[in-house]
């Protein structure tokens, strides 16, 4: 006849088995991870309703409707919120006059 392991024995298999189910999920987590991740990538931003574009300086230049094509680099242009632009337009920045925000806004000089 066979002994039968003890119960130490049994918990320390019980662990090794664990750490297994444990390193397994931890597999399915990172390869998750990594697919959204992906996703993420492969998903552009969302464009914003009005955008401003900032001088080199820092200081805003033009008021845009979000998504225009002249709204200059990513870098120099920051999405604002429709109260923003319309101050924004309020203070002198100029709109710009292909996508006409002014228009779109409701707010001409």
């Amino acid at each position: 006849m066979s002994e039968q392991p003890s119960r130490l024995d049994q918990l320390h298999f019980l662990r090794r088995y664990l750490l297994q189910e444990l390193a397994r999920v931890d597999g399915w987590i990172a390869r998750e991870e990594e697919r959204e991740a992906a996703q993420a990538r492969r998903t552009p931003p969302p464009v914003p309703d009005w955008a401003i574009e900032m001088s080199l300086t820092g200081t805003p230049v033009t008021v845009h409707v979000g998504g225009c094509g002249l709204g200059g680099t990513q870098a120099r242009t920051k999405p604002i919120s429709r109260d923003e632009a319309l101050r924004a337009l309020s203070e002198g920045v100029e709109a710009c006059g292909i996508c006409r925000p002014d228009a779109a806004l409701g707010w001409l000089e």
